[in-house]
């Protein structure tokens, strides 16, 4: 299996919004994650690249009305 995996940064880059942004969509449980952690530090998460093409689509709307 060949999942690429994206840091946290990354996927802000990718969003253009703030890492804390990022953080706020995965405690919500819409983003989900993978946890690399390998011992009692803090985590380590990554986004797989799937996942977050998945979270776009989620949240993808049709045109915009026109204003009259």
């Amino acid at each position: 299996m060949s999942s690429r995996l994206l840091s946290i940064p990354a996927v802000a880059a990718a969003l253009d919004v703030d890492r804390r942004t990022v953080y706020r969509f995965i405690a919500a449980g819409d983003l989900p994650v993978v946890d690399l952690r390998t011992g009692s530090g803090r985590s380590r998460v990554r986004v797989l690249a799937a996942g977050l093409d998945e979270f776009i689509n989620s949240r993808t709307v049709g045109p915009m009305a026109a204003r009259r």
